[in-house]
């Protein structure tokens, strides 16, 4: 019987200072760039195609002003989506902010009640800057693309694509307790 839902925003503040440190052409070092690359909200997300020296190389890329001149699909997409970030940091508080104060301890009794027989206790919602991916499962964790995250022009809502957050989230999650 699931017990708690955990949200991890984690990866997103260290990713926040670098945004902006970046943006204003501040010094970050690279061993940053080597804890980021270790961070749960990463290693979760590796593949053959995307790992901790691909997340390195491009931080690095985008440090020095440099374009992405190899790199996979995978690599090139992500260091595109950080440099969006950098371009409104404005437009990244609105997705971030939400994020923070997102409460998922309603969820709980909703799941138990849809899918009774479930073999986790805890489930965790990663939201992480990834690559290609809209969400991933992996295990107890759902994992959702931070830069997917849409902010709304009426009010605090957030959504990805057509679907408010807190619905998607909880239609994720019933797939991954089934």
């Amino acid at each position: 019987m699931l017990q708690t839902i955990k949200k991890n925003v984690d990866v997103l503040e260290a990713m926040l200072y670098f945004w902006q440190a970046t943006s204003e052409r501040e010094k970050v070092a690279e061993v940053f760039f080597y804890d980021v690359a270790k961070m749960d909200a990463f290693k979760i997300a590796y593949d053959e195609e995307f790992n901790e020296e691909s997340v390195r190389k491009v931080l690095s890329a985008i440090k020095n002003r440099e374009l992405l001149s190899s790199g996979s699909k995978k690599e090139k997409r992500f260091w595109n989506n950080n440099m969006w970030m950098m371009e409104d940091l404005e437009y990244v508080s609105l997705m971030i902010n939400p994020l923070k104060k997102l409460n998922l301890d309603y969820l709980v009794d909703i799941l138990n009640e849809k899918v009774p027989q479930n073999k986790y206790d805890t489930l965790e919602v990663v939201f992480s800057p990834l690559h290609l991916d809209e969400y991933f499962i992996k295990e107890n964790k759902l994992i959702i693309n931070f830069f997917r995250v849409k902010p709304s022009d009426i009010d605090d809502n957030v959504f990805i694509g057509e679907k408010e957050l807190k619905s998607y989230i909880e239609e994720k999650l019933i797939e991954l307790l089934k």
